[in-house]
């Protein structure tokens, strides 16, 4: 568990299977994320979520953000983790529209970077956004993230920004 003033970031649990399930159908959370809309089965979803815990990926670390409550209000995750170079990529979703424009997003983010910068050794964390999302830009702004590159993918105009360990 890893907390700060807002939200605690903890490892995720098959409970959490049906809420992630409803997000990644959501058309506007994928839309949001650049994603397909999920369309396989709950069960299917839910074997695939079941094995996936029971193995985990060494390059990566998924977590649910939680309010201090304990409401599970989205989820946040590094991946591509690459030791050599010292970077992963950073994800995060508020899937709980409740929660949106209220800093959790913000809070999670930076609970996040400083939890990568103070027990992993990478050096650089990025990420990627839509052009159009200028809420998550203006949220990773805030959070210490730079644009850094602008790119064409798929059909999707992308803006990706980076923190490196040292400002």
């Amino acid at each position: 568990m890893i907390a700060d003033s807002k939200v605690r970031l903890r490892e995720k649990r098959l409970a959490d299977a049906a809420v992630d399930y409803a997000w990644k159908t959501d058309a506007e959370l994928s839309q949001l994320d650049a994603a397909p809309l999920l369309t396989i089965s709950f069960q299917q979803y839910l074997s695939d979520y079941a094995r996936e815990l029971r193995y985990p990926s060494p390059n990566r670390k998924r977590l649910a953000i939680e309010t201090m409550d304990g409401k599970h209000i989205g989820n946040c995750t590094y991946y591509g983790i690459n030791k050599a170079k010292g970077e992963a990529e950073l994800g995060i979703i508020i899937g709980d529209r409740n929660y949106w424009d209220k800093g959790y997003g913000a809070n999670a983010v930076t609970t996040l970077v400083n939890y990568i910068f103070q027990h992993t050794k990478l050096n650089r964390i990025y990420l990627k956004t839509l052009g159009s999302n200028t809420r998550a830009q203006k949220c990773f702004k805030k959070c210490g993230f730079t644009p850094h590159r602008c790119l064409n993918r798929d059909g999707y105009n992308f803006v990706f920004m980076e923190l490196y360990r040292n400002g």
